[in-house]
């Protein structure tokens, strides 16, 4: 393994075992906060461990600083010589990842429930990835005193969800001054069913006030969450050995995006053949039109086509150059 790796894989074990001892502590002193922050940064150092670890880069050229965790995301799941997470697991970091911005940077309340869903769910996809990419059990790396303890651990998102939907109404009935609160909470669900529809970013306040504003209707949050609707919680084992993972449902459809898309979430699908993709030259789009060679560039630079990448590409294959 090579060093620079070796360091960073340590370090996200650290963070690993930081946040997991945050969850366990007594003292809900900056419990929430202090877990989210740490698992989120375990995260980080091991993408960008296991992208050096496949052979990848984590600088761009020229750059100072260390591409961040979209970036980190994006090249796991996409690139195809790095390739190693999928999208499930993607989606997971991406949340993790959205209720770390939200802790750090604003209020977030989360119920015990959901805080032990997403620390269990990521120290069972820190070990899937850590035996997946560099052939290491997680009981190697872990005091056999530390994992995530609940007294009432949740395995079925339903439940969870009504339970906290329930607190949310009592929050916001007429009279109880505690919208404030109620927005904190609704917050996490929000995050959750963001980044399983693809969108990246922290919903505003208004986008707390409607969803608020839908609950005290008494609508059903399959109907506000149709994201999370769509993630069941999958548990093997029990105790100890009690995997957690959350899974998309069959038969959820996926929305395609161009790379960059703003307030896109970073779950994407790279093109590994660019001649696949641009594959009609003037001559072909000539010979399929049934016109001149002179008409369908014309036809081209009248719509603007050369200026769209997801239309137009000059590919470059040694001295050879394909417009397409």
């Amino acid at each position: 393994m090579k060093r620079e790796a070796k360091l960073l894989l340590n370090k996200a074990c650290d963070s690993l075992v930081l946040a997991i001892e945050l969850f366990n502590r007594p003292s809900d002193r900056g419990r929430v906060s202090g877990t989210l922050i740490m698992l989120d940064h375990a995260f980080e150092m091991f993408l960008k461990a296991a992208i050096l670890h496949r052979g990848g880069r984590i600088r761009e050229r020229r750059a100072k600083q260390t591409i961040g965790f979209d970036a980190c995301v994006r090249r796991s799941l996409t690139d195809g010589s790095i390739k190693y997470l999928s999208e499930e697991q993607a989606l997971l970091l991406q949340t993790i990842n959205g209720l770390r911005d939200a802790a750090q940077h604003h209020l977030l309340d989360i119920s015990e429930g959901q805080l032990y869903v997403h620390v269990q769910s990521g120290v069972t996809l820190f070990r899937d990835l850590l035996k997946s990419v560099f052939n290491q059990e997680l009981a190697t790396r872990l005091p056999t005193r530390v994992l995530p303890v609940s007294t009432s651990p949740p395995t079925d998102l339903a439940t969870l969800f009504d339970s906290e939907i329930g607190e949310i109404k009592k929050l916001l009935m007429p009279g109880r001054r505690r919208r404030l609160e109620a927005l904190a909470r609704l917050r996490p669900l929000a995050i959750l069913d963001a980044t399983i529809q693809g969108e990246k970013g922290q919903p505003s306040d208004a986008d707390l006030r409607r969803i608020g504003k839908e609950v005290s209707k008494c609508r059903t949050w399959t109907d506000i969450f149709p994201g999370a609707a769509a993630v069941e919680i999958v548990a093997d084992g029990t105790g100890p050995s009690l995997s957690l993972r959350l899974s998309k449902k069959e038969g959820i459809p996926v929305q395609l995006v161009p790379e960059g898309t703003p307030g896109a979430s970073v779950v994407a699908v790279k093109r590994v053949n660019e001649l696949d993709f641009y594959s009609l030259g003037a001559k072909q789009l000539a010979e399929k039109f049934g016109l001149t060679i002179p008409k369908v560039v014309a036809v081209v630079d009248y719509l603007g086509l050369r200026q769209r990448s997801d239309c137009y590409k000059e590919i470059r294959i040694g001295k050879s150059v394909f417009k397409r």
